[in-house]
């Protein structure tokens, strides 16, 4: 039986995980910034079950946390970052709060808690970190481009991480999702939107975050399977260093690659006039 610690489990990836891993049979600390709206979860697991409030931004409440799990059930051994916002907005039209904001709760806040975790990892040489990321992770989109920074910079972290940590026993996981039915660009992006949209990137910018919304409830992404794979995932001696999520995460993901391996070798020869003993080009 594993021990999961899995961050904004109100709604979203973070719910329909939470409720996996007990259907699973595992045992779960679930949190959220508001407890109230996690009770159902913790009332199906039971004794299994530990709620808890935690605001990625509060080191203190992380800290806290980190430690009740770890007293009520000996350990941790999966944590799962997943809490997180998005940010509907053209790069000149963010403001310096909105920015800050989404890297407190993306990055900072992941970086938090994973450093309040990795002691007890470090300690029992085991563990797994699950980091959740985005196909935003690896290319980004008109509109969401701080979004995609935060995300770009989970994953820097997670795989300079993986590195760091392998050696202690622990493994990592980054998670990248394409779009799926978990309201991110609806009720949970209500507040996340510019102060003031500048009329010149009405038909780039303005014309994506109308597709975001439009979409929102038909994306194909289904969480519940979301969860299922990751937990399938992990269930084995060995798991992927990234699990893409979805078909069109992975259709996006295969398009960027080919797509940057194409560019890198038309300039292959430019490239390496770089170097001190490069030959004349």
């Amino acid at each position: 039986m594993k021990t999961w610690l899995i961050t904004g489990c109100s709604t979203g990836f973070g719910r329909a995980l939470a409720l996996a891993v007990l259907d699973h049979g595992d045992q779960a600390v679930v949190t959220a910034r508001r407890p109230e709206q996690i009770r159902d979860i913790i009332e199906r697991g039971g004794d299994r079950a530990l709620g808890l409030p935690l605001d990625v931004t509060d080191p203190a409440q992380v800290r806290a946390a980190v430690a009740a799990a770890e007293d009520r059930f000996g350990g941790i051994d999966v944590l799962v970052n997943n809490a997180g916002i998005g940010y509907f907005a053209a790069v000149e039209e963010s403001t310096d709060e909105e920015i800050r904001r989404i890297f407190e709760i993306n990055v900072f806040g992941l970086s938090d808690v994973i450093r309040a975790v990795l002691p007890g990892m470090r300690k029992r040489r085991s563990g797994t970190i699950v980091n959740f990321s985005s196909i935003g992770g690896l290319r980004a989109f008109p509109a969401v481009g701080y979004y995609a920074a935060t995300k770009f910079a989970v994953e820097g972290l997670t795989d300079a991480l993986r590195q760091e940590v392998a050696p202690l026993g622990i493994t990592t996981l980054l998670v990248e999702p394409g779009p799926f039915r978990t309201d991110w660009a609806g009720r949970s992006a209500s507040e996340t939107l510019p102060e003031q949209e500048i009329t010149d990137y009405a038909d780039i910018v303005g014309a994506q975050r109308a597709t975001f919304r439009a979409e929102t409830g038909k994306e194909p992404g289904d969480p519940d399977a979301a969860a299922r794979a990751i937990i399938t995932a992990l269930a084995g001696d060995t798991h992927p260093q990234r699990l893409l999520l979805g078909a069109a995460a992975y259709s996006m993901a295969i398009e960027q690659w080919e797509s940057m391996l194409a560019e890198a070798r038309a300039h292959e020869a430019l490239t390496k006039t770089a170097d001190f003993d490069a030959p004349a080009a």
